[in-house]
């Protein structure tokens, strides 16, 4: 039985998040991408987060904390990323739970698409 996606996309995970994460197709757009890499954050899947990562600003490793909670996406604003475009950027609020105090992570992401796979390039964090 197939759970409702992380990505809050109203998608079973298998028909939305899911093909990306196990590598069986990449995603089409920059929001898709972001969207499963919060559902990849949500599920704990460091492999996916570093893989859909630019090389240029790829960390050499990504530890991800057991106890943070990963509960509601919503995209506030999207520019570019779609089919035709070679980058994008979405801005999100992504909420989470942790035993030190619960909070919402705003961040305004830029992607690049390159060789047909859109890649997180990097983000700006904002209050």
């Amino acid at each position: 039985m197939s759970t409702t996606c992380t990505c809050l996309s109203g998608d079973l995970l298998d028909a939305c998040c899911g093909p990306f994460l196990a590598g069986i197709t990449h995603a089409p757009t920059a929001e898709r991408l972001m969207r499963s890499r919060y559902t990849a954050f949500a599920v704990r899947d460091p492999e996916y987060l570093l893989r859909t990562w630019h090389p240029t600003t790829r960390p050499a490793e990504l530890t991800l904390d057991d106890e943070q909670r990963w509960y509601r996406l919503d995209i506030d604003d999207t520019s570019s990323g779609g089919l035709l475009d070679s980058d994008g950027v979405v801005a999100f609020s992504a909420f989470y739970r942790h035993p030190d105090g619960n909070g919402v992570l705003h961040e305004r992401s830029r992607f690049v698409r390159e060789h047909g796979h859109w890649l997180y390039l990097d983000g700006v964090l904002s209050p």
